[in-house]
């Protein structure tokens, strides 16, 4: 749903780009109270995987295909406020590497792509658990559910902005029907992606999913031959000193094997917006990208004629790419925590000494 240059009029694009920049610097300071030293690397790690992810487009309908977009996944993996920064990292990578998502367009897909499905995904999910138990099975379903409904929620957001500010005169009922309608078949593979991915991790590190803040399993201790539940202050230390690089190893292997190998399988099919805007003619007046001559552009490195090395080499650079801007955000981030509680701690120390 990568809206290109041209879709949306000069004035609505400005004004999505104040908003968008506006809820990514309201998102910078709620991050901080979602990371730490051991979940800013993985916040790196999820943009990486999502952007590995959504390299692999799947057939949803004849001659459509989909892909993955992340809001739900990253929402519940690291946090609403760290999930809309993820996927604006992505979405950064791809416009400016890859001449995926046009640049004046930036403000309008990390409003769609980013925030809607961010805040409609985690919304839902946080209301499906409160009412469900609270069992690794019933938050693999709420966020199946979750995915599921951002996905149509981003597409009838697009037709809106497109409503307002779109650069052709086409019924806005056609665009709406045939928007919806293809994405909510998209959200399915959305909704499966982001279920499986989540209750993966869950299984194997509930205590750093910050949708299942919770749900970690209590530590047993064995007392005269008996398991008793360890008291909370050798949970939170258990919990606290167990490591998180085999996890971030493996989610990083993950990644390089989907965007460097397995995207050259991927559907060749136009994606659901794109497919609309051929059928509805909403891309009279779209414009080449700016970018169109990058080294990387449309997912290939210049001038290597290989296809299949050619798609796996820029895929393998795109994940570095944005581990590296993803890890070093969410590191600065993390550490603007730190120095805003050290005052506090410090003037605690001050007064126990008075």
């Amino acid at each position: 749903m990568h809206v290109p240059d041209g879709f949306i009029n000069a004035p609505v694009s400005a004004v999505a780009g104040v908003v968008a920049a506006g809820a990514v610097a309201v998102s910078l300071k709620g991050a901080r109270r979602e990371l730490n030293e051991r979940t800013a690397p993985l916040a790196g790690l999820v943009a990486a995987f999502i952007f590995a992810v959504q390299m692999l487009n799947f057939p949803v309908a004849a001659g459509t295909s989909g892909h993955l977009l992340g809001g739900a996944l990253a929402a519940i993996l690291v946090g609403p406020y760290t999930g809309i920064l993820c996927i604006s990292v992505v979405l950064l990578m791809q416009g400016i590497l890859f001449a995926d998502g046009g640049l004046t367009a930036l403000g309008v897909n990390i409003l769609d792509m980013g925030i809607v499905t961010t805040v409609v995904a985690y919304a839902l999910f946080r209301g499906l658990v409160g009412v469900l138990p609270r069992t690794r099975r019933s938050m693999t379903a709420a966020s199946f559910v979750a995915a599921l409904v951002s996905v149509p929620a981003a597409a009838a957001a697009f037709t809106l902005l497109y409503w307002i500010g779109g650069t052709t005169d086409i019924p806005i009922g056609k665009v709406f029907t045939a928007m919806v309608g293809v994405h909510v078949l998209i959200g399915i593979g959305e909704a499966a992606i982001t279920a499986l991915t989540v209750g993966a991790v869950i299984a194997v590190r509930p205590d750093l999913v910050h949708g299942a803040r919770g749900l970690t399993a209590p530590l047993k201790l064995r007392i005269d031959g008996e398991l008793v539940d360890a008291p909370a202050p050798a949970r939170e230390t258990a919990v606290a000193h167990r490591s998180t690089k085999g996890l971030w190893a493996t989610g990083l292997v993950t990644a390089l094997v989907l965007a460097g190998f397995v995207s050259f399988y991927a559907s060749a099919n136009p994606d659901g917006l794109e497919k609309v805007a051929t059928d509805q003619g909403i891309d009279k007046e779209a414009k080449d990208h700016a970018a169109k001559d990058s080294p990387l552009a449309d997912y290939g490195v210049k001038d290597v004629s290989d296809a299949r090395l050619s798609g796996g080499l820029a895929g393998v650079i795109g994940v570095g790419a944005t581990l590296v801007v993803g890890s070093g955000a969410f590191y600065v981030v993390s550490r603007r925590r730190r120095t805003d509680d050290e005052p506090a701690h410090s003037d605690s120390r001050t007064d126990e000494r008075v």
